[in-house]
């Protein structure tokens, strides 16, 4: 095996457990980033349960990022105690504010390869950073999840109480943990084999209040996006699932968490709030997007349409077929030589290039249509992506039926065979998983195939085309569309009828509409005699 651990779906058991706390020797450095607002009471408290960690100081830095509108004072000589060795506190640049912004310009001023986002009202327990880096040193595509109690604040607990438990090693006796309030997603881990089980959906029960994951993969989802300030963890657990990631949850990485959050204040206010936003970011929550035609910020599907020597209309046919589709939120990229479509005196009918401009002329209006010189390397954050030839249409619900097909079976990729040329190819449509084309290559060594990567992480198939609804174009514009997943039947017609002619004869929904229009003029002429 070469290459990155490899991990299928979200089931990082391949991993092996990792080393028991101080059983091992750590060599990964942490940058520790706590966005900070009116936190001038816990905050103390959160860096002196940072001074008693049991991972090596020398790993470890803090990066406190003052988001408040004036500079935080600092606390009180009688509530302050012990400090991490490596602090710097920070400000948000250029008037930025939020959860999210602080979040970003921590982790750009961090140099850790790892980066923990911790909230500034959590007290940890000495192993608390210990175990998450135990699972970085197994793998580098890892999110790891702390485990978090809610607790009562300190409006019912002082600060020099808590204080004096955390410089005498008693952060794990402070509160009893049958009386603390779990947080939502200590449930999911429950049904789901601590978030094993949970395939596409382990992205979903992402909290920053405490989550670490590698420098690098955080860089190649993008950060945080610093114009969501709430709702942000989630989104960005979306673009980290894309990236290719695993979600581990740590039961020994705990923590209190002093007070309630605000979802456990305020749970409709926050889901008003945030759904809106999510419903644009996050293309797999499925139940935020129920409108027939609406388009979105970020597609469910992008569509490859590759020109070649396809002609105008093969293009079209292909690219209004899927505009036409029952998913609504999808995206065509038509790829062609673009650039060579000069603007000088040329013959409007006699030009070489006539049938790219007729493309090009098709669709400048159509938001949902753009065009490329070369085919995207991917189409992250986009979940899903469809290689389609020209002069192939797909059915109303055929690319709908498709993504659902390779979610039920858990599939990297879905090929649709097609057409066999004449020197053997196989023309086909292509359905990827964007999430199983990011680990592939993460995980890929020298000499690796990403298709073989993908099968064995996630799986992948062959079928036929016109089972899911993919006809040629001539065909497709005189027969009906067969339903996705059902395949057509090549039932013997009439004596002597030609095959041709049975395919035009196989089952589709043009009879029953002829029936019912046949029953609704009989109704109408009994009415009249009556």
């Amino acid at each position: 095996m070469t290459g990155a651990a490899r991990i299928p779906l979200n089931d990082y058991g391949v991993l092996g457990k990792p080393p028991a706390p101080g059983e091992w020797i750590p060599t990964l450095t942490v940058s520790v980033v706590i966005p900070a607002y009116r936190a001038e009471r816990t905050l103390p408290l959160t860096l002196a349960s940072l001074a008693r960690q049991t991972y090596p100081a020398h790993l470890m830095e803090v990066v406190v990022v003052d988001d408040g509108e004036r500079p935080m004072e600092p606390p009180p000589e009688s509530s302050a105690g012990p400090l991490p060795e490596r602090l710097r506190v920070v400000r948000p640049r250029g008037g930025a504010w939020g959860r999210a912004s602080a979040c970003a310009a921590g982790a750009a001023a961090a140099e850790g390869e790892v980066i923990l986002y911790l909230d500034a009202d959590l007290v940890l327990f000495p192993e608390h950073v210990e175990a998450q880096m135990r699972w970085h040193h197994l793998a580098d595509y890892l999110v790891v999840l702390g485990h978090l109690r809610f607790v009562p604040g300190l409006d019912e607990v002082p600060a020099s109480e808590v204080l004096a438990a955390v410089e005498a090693g008693a952060v794990p006796k402070l509160f009893a943990e049958e009386d603390a309030t779990p947080q939502w997603t200590e449930r999911r881990w429950d049904q789901t084999d601590d978030l094993r089980a949970a395939g596409f959906s382990a992205f979903s029960v992402m909290v920053g209040a405490t989550a670490s994951l590698p420098a690098r993969l955080l860089r190649a989802a993008g950060g945080l996006d610093a114009s969501l300030v709430l709702g942000e963890d989630t989104e960005l657990g979306y673009r980290l699932a894309q990236a290719g990631a695993v979600f581990v949850p740590e039961r020994r990485s705990r923590c209190w968490h002093l007070g309630r959050s605000t979802v456990m204040r305020r749970e409709p206010d926050v889901k008003r709030h945030n759904w809106p936003h999510l419903a644009e970011r996050v293309p797999s929550f499925r139940w935020l997007r129920r409108h027939p035609h609406r388009t979105y910020l970020v597609p469910y599907v992008e569509v490859v349409v590759e020109v070649g020597d396809a002609s105008y209309e093969e293009v079209r046919a292909t690219v209004d077929a899927v505009l036409a589709g029952r998913l609504p939120d999808v995206r065509v990229t038509v790829v062609g030589p673009w650039g060579r479509l000069g603007g000088g005196r040329r013959d409007p009918l006699g030009d070489p290039s006539l049938d790219l401009r007729l493309v090009l002329a098709c669709y400048q209006g159509e938001p949902r249509v753009r065009f490329r010189e070369a085919v995207p390397d991917d189409c992250f954050p986009v979940p899903f992506r469809l290689h389609c030839p020209p002069g192939w249409v797909p059915s109303r619900g055929a690319i709908g039926s498709v993504v659902k097909h390779a979610d039920r079976q858990r599939l990297g990729i879905v090929s649709l065979a097609l057409d066999e040329r004449r020197d053997g190819r196989v023309v086909h449509a292509r359905l990827e998983r964007t999430a199983a084309m990011s680990r592939a290559r993460r995980c890929a060594g020298p000499g690796d195939d990403l298709d073989d990567l993908v099968h064995e992480m996630y799986g992948t198939v062959w079928d036929a085309g016109d089972k899911w609804g993919f006809l040629p174009a001539a065909l497709a514009a005189t027969t009906a569309p067969p339903v996705p997943g059902r395949a057509w039947t090549d039932a013997p017609g009439e004596a002597g009828e030609p095959g041709a002619a049975r395919a035009l004869r196989r089952p589709g929904p043009l009879p029953l509409r002829r029936t019912a229009r046949l029953l609704r003029r009989r109704l109408r002429a009994l009415v009249r005699l009556a």
